[in-house]
């Protein structure tokens, strides 16, 4: 018995093997979709995105450079004189204070009641 199971096994066709084997059902299905319309515009989409967003990339770099150099030509040295100016009217507070001079009126200050 052994010998017709043998034979028998010799005699089913191996798929995938040469002499005119056909594509199987999925791999027809497959090629199908990635031949599609559909398929190809979704690259041709995303090859346009793919522009888009590297010019936009770019531009925003541009914009960035262009705030930061604004930045600090212009704000940073405002910034610098601010600080000491205040640092000055500081000073000049504690020596008033120390000096004995009056220190001049806060406007938020209320007047003491008379008696």
């Amino acid at each position: 018995m052994s010998s017709s199971s043998s034979s028998r096994r010799a005699s089913l066709p191996r798929r995938g093997v040469a002499d005119g084997a056909s594509e199987g059902v999925l791999a027809r299905v497959s090629s199908s979709i990635s031949q599609s319309w559909i398929v190809a515009r979704g690259k041709a989409a995303a090859a346009e995105t793919g522009t888009v967003a590297k010019k936009l990339l770019r531009s925003t770099g541009k914009a960035a450079w262009i705030a930061g150099t604004t930045f600090l030509v212009l704000v940073v040295p405002l910034i610098i004189e601010m600080d000491r100016e205040q640092q000055l009217n500081e000073l000049e507070m504690q020596q008033s204070t120390l000096l004995g001079t009056p220190t001049p009126p806060q406007p938020y200050a209320t007047a003491a009641p008379a008696k």
